[in-house]
């Protein structure tokens, strides 16, 4: 077990050390440069010689690189041109909100996806699976900001039972942040809970027609114990890996839902920094963003060898 840890922990670090080296040299590739962005787009060589010696872009590629690293491994991620303000004080402001609205928008998805997947797979052919099929593939063709708007009409502008755009912290009134948070939250869950649904199916129908199944009801077990304690339980693996990986892409993905409910969390914020060419914000938060999604594959490796013993067996003999 240990060693299967190990093992995961070093291709993860392997994992997230090749992405910093991508996020580097792209940030650099950008048209202009941080040194333009830094000086305000001044078109004086000498402005820019003299940003460019002062923050060491004048240096080779590995150089800046190795400084950059060893920096943003102390969270010192530089300062905003923009703001002034340090990049880490910014983020440590915007990620407890994207991290806020991701996790809403998984519970959203396995509230609905889980059971929806259960019941759909407990009948196949039958309306119940036809209707959760037909939702699933609603849920995924319609996009985030169509359906964004929608809401906003109904539930904000004519029913007036949410609000329609904004944020407010959890800490300083924790009724008027979920009043805040449902409607983009039910906006990337429900595209979430589409894909929980056909997975859950799909593991649940293999599960139930195993033998194991049928023994748990050839002993007379009832039906609900035969689908939540057995093929259910059986099943999670599926749908941990399933809503671990989201993890990741919504923290990604929630560009669009962000910038519709103006939401300021991370995805906001990237398109902020993007619009105004802020290359150290920018670079920080793809960083963090590259970052959140290697630990979210970890963890689902991790949850592996929970739910399945096998797995942790085949590391230890590995």
């Amino acid at each position: 077990m240990a060693w299967y840890l190990a093992r995961r922990g070093g291709a993860a670090l392997l994992t997230l050390l090749l992405a910093s080296v991508c996020v580097f040299l792209a940030v650099r590739a950008l048209p202009g440069g941080p040194a333009v962005a830094l000086s305000a787009e001044s078109p004086d060589p000498n402005v820019i010689k003299a940003i460019e010696a002062r923050y060491g872009f004048d240096q080779p590629l590995p150089v800046q690189y190795g400084r950059w690293i060893a920096l943003a491994a102390q969270g010192n991620f530089g300062d905003s041109p923009t703001t002034g303000l340090p990049v880490a004080s910014i983020l440590a402001n915007r990620v407890p909100v994207t991290l806020e609205l991701a996790v809403l928008a998984l519970v959203v998805a396995a509230v609905i996806g889980i059971p929806a997947g259960v019941l759909a797979a407990r009948r196949p052919g039958s309306g119940i699976d036809y209707v959760a099929s037909g939702l699933a593939l609603g849920g995924l063709s319609i996009p985030h900001f169509w359906f964004g708007i929608l809401l906003i009409l109904g539930l904000s502008v004519s029913l007036h039972v949410l609000p329609s755009a904004g944020f407010v912290p959890i800490l300083a009134d924790p009724g008027g942040n979920l009043l805040h948070m449902l409607m983009p939250a039910v906006v990337l869950g429900t595209g979430l809970a589409a894909v929980v649904m056909r997975q859950t199916r799909s593991a649940m129908i293999t599960a139930l027609g195993s033998d194991y199944v049928r023994t748990a009801r050839a002993k007379g077990m009832s039906e609900w114990s035969v689908v939540a304690r057995h093929a259910l339980r059986n099943s999670l693996v599926t749908v941990v890996t399933v809503l671990g990986l989201q993890l990741g892409l919504l923290i990604a993905g929630v560009v669009t839902v962000e910038q519709v409910f103006n939401i300021p969390g991370l995805g906001k914020l990237t398109l902020d920094s993007v619009f105004q060419r802020d290359y150290s914000t920018l670079q920080a938060v793809v960083l963090l963003t590259t970052t959140g999604y290697v630990i979210s594959n970890l963890l689902v490796d991790l949850a592996y060898s929970v739910l399945n013993p096998r797995i942790r067996v085949a590391g230890a003999a590995s």
